[in-house]
């Protein structure tokens, strides 16, 4: 069985948005998608497309919202012959509106659907044997027991020299935050890179500031980056912090940004990136996938990502 260099497993979700701001989910209009998503899915598509093998590990259902997300991800290159397409369940659905403040709401569907239907036995130990990374988030943990223990067994199976990279994506539309950092700190404890956004390495530390968990997190030998939106990353080591600005571009959406930043992280690290140059790449490739609507269709090629960086430079 041939592995991908990276690995990723959890929520295959397709997303439909309202069109406009401030347009909220308990009143009737219109809404525009679907579009592919899931916090992981969006990871690896963006791996692909920045060209490196990438492979999940999920489930859809037999109908047109699993084949609109197998379609995207084989279209990039992913490898999905570990998606299970289950007849019992249909794909998951996640609505959204956006607000002027900048806010957005979430409503899933998931826990009942073929998304919530991910379970240990579809973890295959060969699948993983070889792999050089692997990616999981909090939001997959705090699914229910049975994704939980799927992302527990994918993380026994990978070797032990290989990296692993764990994004809490809190949702506390989910679970609230201390069920989650529960839950969490196995995945932790095991990873060597830890992809943060604001509130969360307090959260997770229990210090003051982000900067001191991050700080605390780097101390015990994982590289921590801080996420800043568009204002860019810090990247933490043990002993040695690196702030990196990020880019001017219109925003369009900002769903699956931070996936695709932490996508290329880790294209960064596995092509032997210093800390600047990587923070500078994920910037970019985190900048260009606001530009369009919907959480995959920014992610960006290889080519548009030099482009950015040729053209304007961090600042």
């Amino acid at each position: 069985m041939s592995t991908p260099e990276v690995i990723s497993l959890g929520n295959m979700l397709v997303e439909v948005m309202r069109p406009e701001l401030d347009e909220p989910l308990d009143q009737p209009g219109s809404f525009v998608g679907p579009f592919p998503s899931g916090d992981t899915p969006i990871y690896v598509d963006t791996v692909a497309r920045l060209g490196h093998s990438a492979g999940f590990i999920g489930c859809v259902g037999l109908d047109d919202f699993g084949e609109c997300l197998l379609q995207r991800l084989r279209g990039d290159g992913v490898d999905v012959s570990q998606v299970q397409v289950l007849k019992e369940h249909t794909t998951g659905v996640a609505f959204v509106a956006y607000f002027r403040d900048g806010s957005r709401r979430f409503l899933y569907h998931w826990r009942h659907a073929a998304a919530g239907q991910l379970a240990p036995e579809h973890v295959d130990g060969a699948y993983l044997a070889s792999a050089k990374w692997l990616h999981l988030t909090g939001c997959n943990l705090a699914v229910n027991e049975s994704a939980r223990e799927a992302c527990l067994r994918a993380l026994a199976y990978m070797p032990a020299d290989a990296w692993v990279s764990f994004d809490p994506n809190i949702r506390p539309e989910v679970l609230s935050v201390a069920e989650i950092r529960s839950l969490c700190q196995p995945v932790l404890q095991r990873a060597n890179v830890f992809l943060p956004s604001a509130g969360e390495a307090a959260m997770f530390t229990g210090e003051a500031t982000d900067e001191a968990g991050c700080r605390r997190l780097a101390a015990e030998g994982k590289l921590v980056v801080l996420k800043q939106g568009p204002r860019g990353c810090r990247l933490f080591t043990e002993g040695r912090e690196v702030a990196v600005a990020g880019f001017h571009v219109n925003e369009v959406d900002p769903t699956g940004a931070g996936d695709s930043f932490g996508a290329a992280i880790t294209v960064a690290l596995l092509e032997g990136m210093g800390l600047e140059e990587a923070g500078r790449f994920a910037n970019a490739v985190g900048a260009l996938a606001v530009t369009r609507k919907g959480p995959m269709e920014g992610a960006p090629t290889r080519q548009q990502v030099r482009e950015l960086l040729a053209s304007q430079g961090a600042r």
